[in-house]
């Protein structure tokens, strides 16, 4: 199901989080639950990983991570704003000590000029680290764009907590 590189860097995340005393949650959009299928994937992962919540459509950013309506509005749900509350919106969420979020176009279709499909937003939210965004254009087929998400957020999450 998932490569050995993924399996590793899953893992080395992990031993970070532990020895970091963190508990990670996710938000994930365009990835729908990939990341945390992998993480639950890594064993002894229910010492750091808590919660992840797939937020597909605007309705459930907006439920389920309070992500504001007038952000969805002025941005798009495929902005760092709307990552950056989704972070925050996880953060909120159980034992947490630290979120990250994915929300982007995956393809093959829902690009626009403005936004091209492999448009992918990011976010890393704690209450001990200063948050961060980042937005990645990615290359390559739904499965590519996914994937490359899928390493852009666990490496994102290595480089704000070393």
């Amino acid at each position: 199901m998932f490569s050995p590189e993924l399996k590793a860097l899953s893992q080395e995340v992990g031993e970070l989080l532990l020895a970091k005393k963190h508990v990670l949650s996710l938000a994930e959009s365009c990835t729908g639950g990939l990341i945390s299928a992998l993480i639950t994937n890594t064993a002894g992962s229910s010492a750091w990983f808590d919660s992840g919540l797939v937020t597909y459509s605007n309705q459930a950013k907006q439920d389920l991570l309070k992500v504001k309506e007038t952000t969805l509005t002025q941005y798009g749900a495929v902005s760092e704003q709307v990552a950056m509350e989704m972070a925050i919106g996880a953060l909120q969420q159980g034992r947490a000590t630290i979120a990250a979020s994915v929300t982007g176009i995956a393809g093959p279709d829902g690009g626009t000029i403005a936004k091209p499909v492999g448009t992918v937003c990011f976010a890393w939210a704690s209450e001990t680290f200063p948050s961060k965004t980042k937005t990645y254009l990615f290359q390559g087929n739904r499965e590519q764009i996914r994937e490359q998400s899928i390493i852009a957020l666990l490496t994102g999450l290595q480089d704000l907590i070393n």
